[in-house]
């Protein structure tokens, strides 16, 4: 066994399918870090396996169907995800040799006691996969996304869009920075692109995001571009009191309180909170934290704004997270629709009269973006809808609904003629009515 641990390439396939198997249990995509693989590259390529097998989900599936008659045998410790991860180098992997594949996929199995048992079907499974590589790798993109999620885009957006969202699906996507003031040098640097407002796309890049230019300084930090929108879109002023109810990651509050603003950040996760304060403080940004649950703080109506970024089924941001695909189902999105609403009439309590309110999602689904608007008008009469301007988005009309609000899909063509898709995101505005 330990010959076979010490086998090149060995230590760092298994950790990527023990990484995916927990993946495939439910739990979200993490990076796999340094605690478990030291060396850099090893990292970017176990990372890199367990996220094209992600991307290719659902083909994967289809494979299965072809060369496993029985089905993926159950009971069998990570023998799916051994099977997963070597398919997906065989067919979408071209740097490493499929001999090497084969083997290690092999490998791998032996390596665990419940999967070891299966190491001649996993053999004959990744040959055969092998031997007709190009009939899978010509697999249709309408295997990708779960059928009941496409039907319920292709209702929603049209079926050349989810065509679309099947194609962004397997593509690595670009990194967006938000920088915390303008500046056309370190744009330069970067080698970016500007997209809209302070944000600045990075389409490739040879360096861990830590050793970019300007991290250190505190000069930016990474946000997707449709996750910059909201908080820009609430117009803080300066030394306004704003909440910035479920904050974690905290793009938002470093974007409001570089503008000036007295922020509380505000989410349920210590963890997560945590490493808010870290990023802050590497910004040299200031806004209290807060660790609660955000129905249990209720300081009275003592601000002049709140961002409610609504926990969600975060389908939009299948590009970066597709897993997210695998785990939601409509159960699990219409308990989310429920809570947002009890968020939304908590946030209303805390704001000013006058005060302004932001809702966002980084959804697809109308129940989450659209519905929940039309909510608002006929259950909480406090709230008026204050439409969103072009204006506001640097001329950008695109994405505006006819209600006023802002509708992002990841096919949507980005202004100033920027390559790459973005998240979905819904965003609408409301005020709190004087009294």
């Amino acid at each position: 066994m330990n010959e076979t641990r010490d086998l090149p390439g060995l230590k760092l396939r298994l950790e990527a399918a023990f990484h995916l198997k927990s993946v495939l249990e439910g739990k979200p995509f993490a990076p796999i870090g340094p605690d478990r693989l030291a060396q850099s590259r090893d990292r970017a390529l176990a990372n890199r396996m367990v996220t094209i097998a992600l991307r290719h989900h659902g083909q994967i599936d289809a494979v299965f169907k072809e060369v496993l008659a029985k089905g993926v045998p159950q009971r069998a410790g990570i023998l799916e995800a051994v099977l997963r991860i070597a398919i997906a180098q065989l067919l979408w992997l071209d740097d490493i040799a499929a001999h090497s594949a084969i083997h290690l996929g092999v490998e791998s199995a032996r390596a665990d006691k419940r999967a070891g048992r299966f190491d001649k079907l996993v053999n004959g499974v990744l040959r055969s996969v092998q031997r007709q590589s190009e009939q899978f790798q010509a697999l249709d993109g309408d295997t990708l996304i779960p059928g009941w999620l496409a039907a319920q885009w292709a209702g929603t957006y049209g079926a050349d869009a989810v065509a679309r969202f099947a194609e962004i699906l397997i593509q690595s996507p670009p990194l967006d920075l938000t920088l915390k003031s303008p500046d056309p040098d370190l744009i330069a640097v970067l080698g970016g692109q500007p997209v809209l407002g302070e944000t600045v796309r990075l389409a490739e890049r040879d360096a861990a995001v830590a050793d970019l230019a300007g991290f250190a300084e505190g000069k930016w930090w990474v946000q997707d571009v449709s996750a910059a929108l909201p908080a820009r879109l609430l117009n803080a002023g300066a030394g306004e009191a704003i909440l910035d109810l479920c904050a974690a990651p905290g793009g938002k509050t470093a974007q409001l309180a570089s503008a000036g603003a007295r922020v509380t950040a505000l989410d349920i996760s210590a963890d997560r909170m945590a490493r808010v304060r870290a990023n802050l403080d590497r910004l040299e940004l200031n806004a209290e934290i807060v660790v609660a649950d955000a129905l249990d703080y209720a300081p009275g109506p003592v601000f002049d704004a709140v961002l409610l970024d609504a926990p969600c089924s975060a389908t939009g941001t299948f590009r970066r997270h597709p897993e997210v695909l695998l785990h939601r189902n409509a159960q699990g999105i219409a308990e989310r629709v429920a809570l947002q609403r009890k968020m939304l009439a908590h946030a209303t309590a805390l704001l000013k009269p006058g005060g302004r309110l932001i809702y966002c999602v980084c959804s697809l689904e109308r129940g989450e973006g659209e519905d929940q608007l039309a909510w608002v008008q006929s259950s909480l009469p406090e709230l008026e809808p204050s439409a969103i301007a072009a204006s506001e988005l640097d001329g950008w009309d695109t994405p505006l609904t006819p209600q006023g609000a802002v509708r992002l899909t990841p096919a949507m063509a980005l202004p100033n003629g920027v390559g790459g898709a973005l998240d979905g995101f819904f965003i609408a505005r409301f005020i709190r009515k004087p009294v």
